[in-house]
């Protein structure tokens, strides 16, 4: 990302403000530090060179003190309001990326994938912060505050300014260089800490696989080189940070030190007066000040910076196009797919899925795993185009509508879709079934099994659960989405593999669900792999992949 990357203002308009208010404070800044240098030359010049008494002095000081009383007035704003609009701001690029990334699909690019797009919404962009706090306000003042002394200081003695306009651009030459040192760095140190992310949930996610097979240690020793690949990264960032931070200092120092050897030999020579020398002193380090805290910041920003790069990466990748014709009445119609094909690594998966869904009746997806069951239901949802053939959403009276060009809020109102791990926010019980009748509200958990389970929490329905039904075992929270499908009958329901968490008597339950819904008028789409519940659809389709060679029915 470039220093101020205009993307930025683009994309968190919070930005926008900060930074118009960081011009004006810098500007504010500039005009107080050329002032409180006057005012000090010329109040020890007054005191030294020219004997003033302490009452003669005293408006200066006076004066001095009001204006350091400003500066610290204007960095405590400044702060103050750093941290509000870097909250605000990456709150808004987190909200941008999460909706992009839904609104992408599942088949986006494996460098966003659903893991690594975590770490960098949570933990990736929380970097962002130094950077709206230290290092874009000594960016701004870098533009300002600089400029600003330098031409006090050609005012004052053309002698320093031609010594500090000679050495200031050694300052961002070496800023460049490390810039550059550092850049691969930190992209390298947030790429490690996405893939320790990614293995990190995944670890989480299937740990009760791992538990049931005695493999819970498996990964323990990938786990441990990812972290200590992550620790080499942000030591080695840091290594160079304070060599480059120790260079900085040198150099000013050695600077300003030029400049103050300059003014020393003029003032004992009579070739400078001392207000003139003093005030030339104090400025000359305001000139470099700038610019060394933008290099010594720019490191605790480049994490930020790699974060919010990969963030308008994601952001920059083109969106599907979204059809705006309504949906048509799926209660009373169908959805056909036809020739469904879908490329994978290695060729189609699906290749050529033909099937019909109606209202009252059940089609199972039976196949191996990797056959494309799962890739077929996210194209039947809308969520991704397929790569050959086409679903269509056909009406009552016949006429149908490619999938791709019906708006998806009017499609997934009539669709239900149970996941193999459904999604439940955080809140209680009854909240999550969406506050329904309580007679209505019974009689759904009396056929899926939930009644039982509400039977044995303390709090009954007024049960919190946390984010992702935490509080209730694997097989609960299926029977509370089942529940929750039955509460709220749709058009289409999908389920992807409904029974994989479910033992024998959670198995009844999802045979009654289905007899449930078949009766509600629900057309069912139903990835199954056991046999009974195979024999419980009323169609059933067989979903196989192909090679890369084979051209499926329907592909262009």
């Amino acid at each position: 990302m470039k220093p101020l990357d205009p993307r930025l203002l683009r994309y968190a308009h919070a930005a926008r403000g900060y930074l118009a208010l960081t011009v004006a404070l810098g500007l504010l800044t500039g005009g107080l530090v050329v002032a409180q240098a006057l005012l000090l030359a010329h109040a020890l010049g007054s005191a030294v060179a020219g004997g003033a008494s302490p009452a003669a002095v005293a408006p200066l000081v006076g004066w001095l003190v009001a204006v350091v009383a400003a500066r610290t007035v204007v960095a405590g704003v400044q702060e103050r309001y750093a941290h509000r609009a870097a909250t605000r701001a990456v709150a808004e690029l987190r909200e941008r990326v999460v909706a992009h990334a839904a609104a992408t699909g599942p088949r986006r690019s494996p460098d966003h994938d659903g893991a690594a797009l975590v770490t960098l919404a949570t933990r990736g962009l929380e970097a962002l912060e130094p950077y709206f706090v230290r290092y874009l306000p000594q960016l701004v003042l870098a533009a300002t505050l600089t400029p600003a002394t330098l031409l006090v200081a050609l005012r004052l003695d053309w002698v320093s300014f031609a010594v500090l306009a000679g050495t200031l651009p050694l300052v961002p030459v070496f800023m460049w260089l490390v810039g550059v040192m550092t850049q691969g760095r930190s992209a390298r140190g947030l790429a490690a800490m996405e893939r320790l992310g990614s293995q990190v949930l995944d670890l989480l996610a299937g740990l009760p696989t791992l538990r049931a097979f005695g493999r819970e240690r498996g990964p323990e020793a990938r786990v441990r080189a990812l972290g200590d690949a992550h620790r080499r990264a942000t030591a080695g960032t840091l290594r160079i940070a304070f060599l480059s931070g120790m260079v900085l200092e040198l150099l000013t120092t050695l600077s300003v030190a030029v400049v103050a050897v300059g003014v020393g030999l003029r003032l004992v020579h009579g070739g400078m007066d001392l207000v003139t020398g003093l005030a030339v002193l104090v400025l000359a380090p305001e000139v470099y000040a700038p610019l060394r805290q933008v290099g010594a910041q720019f490191h605790a920003s480049t994490d930020g910076v790699a974060a919010a790069d990969r963030a308008f990466a994601v952001l920059d990748a083109p969106l599907p196009p979204r059809g705006r014709v309504t949906a048509p009445d799926l209660a009373r119609g169908a959805v056909e797919v036809h020739g469904l094909g879908v490329r994978a690594r290695t060729g189609w998966a699906p290749a050529g899925v033909d099937l019909t869904l109606r209202p009252g009746r059940v089609v199972a997806l039976v196949g191996p795993s990797g056959a494309g069951k799962t890739t077929t239901v996210e194209a039947v949802l809308g969520l991704l185009a397929p790569d050959a053939g086409a679903v269509r959403l056909v009406a009552a009276d016949g006429t149908s509508v490619d999938v791709a060009d019906v708006d998806p809020a009017t499609y997934w109102r009539q669709v239900t879709w149970l996941p193999q791990r459904p999604v439940l926010e955080p809140g209680t019980l009854d909240a999550l079934l969406g506050s329904p009748a309580p007679a209505e509200r019974d009689r759904a958990a009396a056929r899926t099994g939930l009644d039982a389970v509400v039977a044995g929490l303390p709090d009954g329905w007024a049960t919190v659960l946390g984010a992702g039904g935490s509080g209730l075992s694997v097989g609960q929270r299926q029977r509370l989405a089942l529940t929750r499908a039955l509460l709220r009958p749709t058009a289409v329901v999908v389920l992807d593999e409904p029974t994989a968490h479910l033992d024998a008597a959670g198995e009844r339950v999802v045979l009654d669900t289905l007899d449930a819904l078949r009766e509600a008028g629900s057309a069912v789409l139903l990835v199954a792999h056991r046999p009974s519940l195979v024999a419980r659809a009323d169609d059933v389709v067989a979903v196989a992949d192909a090679g890369a060679d084979a051209v499926p029915v329907g592909a262009p």
